[in-house]
């Protein structure tokens, strides 16, 4: 009975352990174990990075002149003249525009003749306090008469004094009848037509020096935060765009704009730019010497207080990854700017980037 019993376990363990085609058996019944093929190493999906920043998104802009004056009169008037137009140069000390000046030159002779008035009666008080001083010291003109002579020879003099300010002051009034150009330049707006009324201060034209230009952009406030410090751009016009310039970033505006709620920037332009006042420009963050590289903030795996990124290592016999830390400043609508760790050119794995090991072999490369 044993012998049996050892006989049939014998038969089972080879039935087993045989292959089920050598028993004839269909294949659900094959419990043989079978060494599993690997098989080729999977596909990442990656992104070449490229030092043309943002992602070669770019923000519109215009050209100003860093000097801006809005030209206006120093007092009220009706402009019969303004020999400027939208556009035209202008050298310093040129008449840009003129008030009518009858009033003001009325009101300059009526205050050279009250200083006439006044200087007669200055003289007449001195001569009349010379005459009752003389009088007095021979006792015939009374302390009280001394008196009342000297405060009527002071009262001419500060009489004469303010008629002479008053003069000064419609002089200076007529001379601001006419407008003068303060440095040469373009007339890069203009607010008022000849025959209008002007109120003292109110902006009639907008004069711009050509002596220094910049390209003015507005960006978001959340855009701030990934601006890197001393930021560098590249302008071109969309009429041109293989005529790029670089401009660096000069100041930020303090104040957000009430209605957009944007900040602008302004970005100083090499002297040499071919671009004119008022022309319309695009800009984006980097230059060619010195590239902004940007990344999916979803490719940055955060680890033991530091950032890291795979970074695929591509050869003849294959392709690797390897964990690379690197410097980046806050994301920006999904994307982050990498300051240090990475070049342009590199390849790095921006999906599945946690279930990744160190010198862990990858397939081709897919588009993300």
């Amino acid at each position: 009975m044993m012998i049996a019993r050892a006989l049939a376990a014998a038969i089972i363990g080879i039935a087993l352990t045989a292959p089920a085609s050598a028993l004839g058996l269909p294949e659900w019944l094959d419990f043989s174990s079978k060494a599993q093929d690997s098989g080729p190493p999977r596909p990442i999906v990656s992104e070449i990075v490229e030092g043309h920043g943002e992602d070669a998104r770019s923000v519109p802009g215009s050209v100003q002149s860093r000097t801006q004056v809005e030209m206006a009169f120093q007092t009220l008037g009706r402009m019969v003249a303004r020999n400027v137009d939208l556009g035209d140069r202008v050298e310093q000390g040129d008449v840009l525009a003129e008030l009518a000046s009858e009033d003001l030159t009325a009101s300059t002779r009526a205050a050279r003749a009250a200083v006439d008035a006044a200087q007669v009666q200055n003289e007449t008080a001195q001569l009349t306090l010379e005459r009752t001083q003389a009088l007095a010291q021979r006792n015939v003109a009374s302390t009280a008469q001394l008196e009342q002579a000297q405060n009527a020879a002071a009262s001419a003099a500060a009489g004469l004094q303010q008629a002479r300010s008053e003069l000064v002051q419609a002089q200076d009034a007529e001379s601001y009848a006419t407008m003068i150009a303060p440095f040469s330049g373009v007339v890069s707006a203009v607010y008022e037509a000849p025959g209008a009324v002007v109120s003292a201060g109110a902006p009639v034209l907008k004069l711009s020096a050509d002596d220094r230009r910049e390209a003015v952009i507005d960006l978001p406030e959340s855009a701030l935060v990934s601006l890197p410090q001393n930021a560098s751009f590249t302008v071109w016009q969309r009429t041109d765009p293989q005529n790029i310039v670089p401009a660096r970033l000069d100041r930020i505006d303090p104040m957000a704009d009430s209605a957009t709620r944007t900040r602008r920037l302004y970005l100083t332009l090499p002297t040499d730019a071919p671009f004119r006042l008022g022309a319309l420009v695009r800009a984006r963050l980097g230059t060619e010497s010195q590239p902004v590289i940007t990344l999916p903030a979803a490719a940055v795996l955060e680890q033991d207080g530091g950032s890291f990124v795979w970074r695929v290592q591509r050869h003849q016999d294959g392709a690797s990854v390897e964990k690379v830390q690197i410097a980046h400043t806050p994301s920006f609508q999904g994307r982050l700017s990498v300051e240090s760790g990475i070049e342009p050119g590199d390849e790095i794995v921006v999906r599945g980037i946690h279930s990744l090991s160190e010198g862990q072999q990858v397939g081709r490369r897919v588009e993300p």
